[in-house]
């Protein structure tokens, strides 16, 4: 098999997944994406601050941020303007789908671990939804460990382990995962680097799964994504949410993580096809 490839897998038929309709893709796609591309970048900020867009605020803030992705993934919205942007926007759909299909994947691969209590490292966390969501699928007593920079996603991570019981089974650490030497952090069994490659260069990914992979013994995974611009907002995200997002496919990404030390790749498209769910192995003998 060429490098970076890697096999195609179904999504878990018993997850329910959003879809919009095929006249709404196409709505979507032939009119009311090129119509909001052509409009001034300007006067389409102006509007979301008229109409107190918490979602285009939040991403002004920290564009891509843990504060963007809680908004796409509650999809209860009180403005308007959230309620079309996460509602019937392709990219917050396709968000709540990766994070259906990564806490699926990731609870299997708890199940499948063979630990007695298996650890789970997360990287560029945020608050650890998906994770927690994972948590609560499986009856396996694993914990996880999750890392992220920003203290404020980490105290709403706090809250949500609060409210979920999950208190003692989720550690909190605020680091960059570039720089993990020192940090507490026991051996994983499982690491999850979903929705932080595309906010890092290749050199950058290369260098956080390197880094994670000294921790890991071999056979044991990692779990990313990729993400694609095909879904035809990519204009849009940028020039008026400022979302700088790097574009890889699903091979560009494998090929990244191989020269990690990592292989044996299974990809998991969600059914909208923006982003896809990768999973991998520590490769025996990979060097550090």
């Amino acid at each position: 098999m060429p490098p970076g490839a890697a096999p195609i897998r179904r999504p878990p038929p018993e997850l329910a997944f959003e879809t919009p309709s095929l006249p709404r893709r196409l709505l979507s796609r032939y009119l009311v994406n090129p119509v909001a591309n052509c409009i001034p970048a300007g006067l389409l900020r102006a509007l979301l601050r008229f109409a107190k867009s918490q979602l285009a605020e939040a991403n002004w803030i920290e564009p891509g941020g843990w504060r963007s992705m809680v908004i796409s993934y509650n999809g209860c919205c009180q403005q308007v303007a959230d309620r079309i942007l996460v509602n019937a926007g392709i990219v917050p759909m396709a968000l709540r789908n990766r994070k259906r299909l990564a806490a699926h994947l990731i609870a299997k691969l708890i199940e499948q671990s063979g630990a007695r209590t298996p650890h789970v490292l997360c990287l560029g966390a945020g608050p650890g939804w998906i994770v927690m969501d994972a948590l609560a699928q499986t009856h396996t007593p694993a914990r996880a460990t999750l890392v992220d920079l920003s203290a404020e996603a980490l105290a709403f991570g706090r809250r949500l382990a609060s409210e979920r019981g999950l208190e003692g089974r989720v550690e909190f650490i605020q680091a960059d995962i570039r720089q993990l030497d020192g940090q507490p952090i026991d051996p994983p069994d499982l690491v999850k680097m979903v929705g932080i490659c595309e906010y890092l260069s290749d050199e950058q990914v290369v260098a956080a799964a390197r880094e994670v992979g000294r921790m890991m013994r071999p056979g044991k995974p990692i779990i990313f994504s990729s993400v694609s611009c095909t879904h035809g907002a990519e204009p849009f995200l940028r020039r008026v949410l400022g979302l700088h997002l790097t574009y890889r496919s699903p091979v560009a990404a494998c090929r990244l993580a191989g020269r990690a030390g990592f292989g044996d790749f299974e990809v998991y498209p969600e059914p909208l096809g923006v982003y896809h769910v990768i999973v991998g192995r520590r490769r025996c003998g990979a060097g550090a």
